[in-house]
């Protein structure tokens, strides 16, 4: 299952796209977005999902629903 960022609640900290291992979240214009055919939720580099540890923002990086 892949992460999504709700984009009201992301305060574009930037926090978040240098730690994707498989670089899935991009920016364009202060948006971020993850891409979901990309993204492993860390699977394999990290125990949990690394955007949603660094986020500062509760609840922002949720899980894509099926």
């Amino acid at each position: 299952m892949a992460m999504k960022i709700i984009a009201m609640e992301c305060i574009a900290c930037g926090d978040c796209l240098p730690e994707c291992p498989t670089k899935s979240i991009t920016e364009k214009s202060s948006i971020y977005r993850i891409d979901k055919t990309t993204c492993m939720e860390c699977e394999g580099h990290y125990d949990e999902p690394k955007c949603v540890e660094l986020c500062p923002v509760e609840n922002c990086i949720v899980p894509l629903a099926a």
